[in-house]
């Protein structure tokens, strides 16, 4: 299967990977700027999300977005990726670590014991989606992931984003988890950047701990103002965090 993808520019190549709660949309002013600034850039929904139908059987994310890079014939890139598309972009450059040189992890998902704040969302969500109520379950996740700083306009974007996430997965009667596979942090060879909001949930903080620990060379960049959604929250602010993840030097 191949994701659906908007491509365009001809400079170095930067791929971007959206959070589960939300889609290549979220990338909306970050791909105008980067455009602007002369890089080729790639963004992709992962299955069930955005413009790519739910899954119907088992699947890897990581060797899906690979497949989108081997057919725009991609060698080596920048990879950025957001909440899970930061646990994809780790796979990734784990996996592949010749195809990726730099990796920027923000507020990035992992394998990692959960937070009774982390579980609790959890059970509420399922609680909620149990009971067929998908407008409540979506306003969770705004509630939850959207900071101080993301405007009302913002919110209704992520709330529109996560919503249609949910009736695609639901509309499958058994939607298949992503199919893990087994790799190491400490094969990572790209030039690592983790970034963590300090007004996010508990659990996404001690991943971004976790990985500059792990990542060989990672550096932390920490944002007091920033959320789980630091990108959409407050673009202008962000700008700089973005340049640092994607500069060459």
């Amino acid at each position: 299967m191949t994701l659906a993808f908007d491509h365009a520019g001809t400079g170095s190549a930067i791929v971007l990977l959206h959070s589960s709660v939300c889609d290549r949309r979220m990338w909306d002013k970050q791909w105008q700027s980067l455009l602007g600034a002369g890089y080729q850039v790639v963004r992709c929904d992962f299955r069930g999300h955005g413009d790519t139908p739910a899954p119907i059987e088992p699947y890897n994310a990581a060797e899906d977005v690979v497949e989108v890079l081997d057919q725009l014939g991609l060698g080596a890139v920048t990879l950025v990726g957001a909440s899970y598309g930061g646990r994809v972009a780790q796979e990734i450059a784990s996996r592949w670590p010749h195809r990726v040189t730099k990796l920027g992890l923000v507020c990035a998902a992992a394998d990692f014991p959960p937070t009774d704040a982390i579980k609790a969302f959890g059970s509420k969500e399922d609680e909620l989606l149990e009971a067929g109520d998908v407008l409540a379950a979506t306003q969770l996740n705004v509630d939850t992931f959207a900071g101080p700083r993301a405007s009302d306009e913002t919110r209704a974007f992520i709330a529109e984003m996560q919503q249609h996430a949910f009736e695609l997965q639901l509309a499958v009667a058994d939607y298949p988890p992503s199919r893990k596979a087994d790799f190491s942090l400490k094969a990572i060879t790209a030039k690592t950047t983790v970034v963590k909001g300090l007004l996010d949930v508990d659990y996404f903080q001690l991943i971004a701990d976790m990985l500059v620990t792990e990542i060989p060379d990672a550096q932390l960049v920490t944002l007091p103002w920033a959320g789980h959604l630091p990108s959409l929250e407050d673009p202008e602010q962000f700008a700089p965090v973005l340049q640092r993840l994607v500069s060459e030097g």
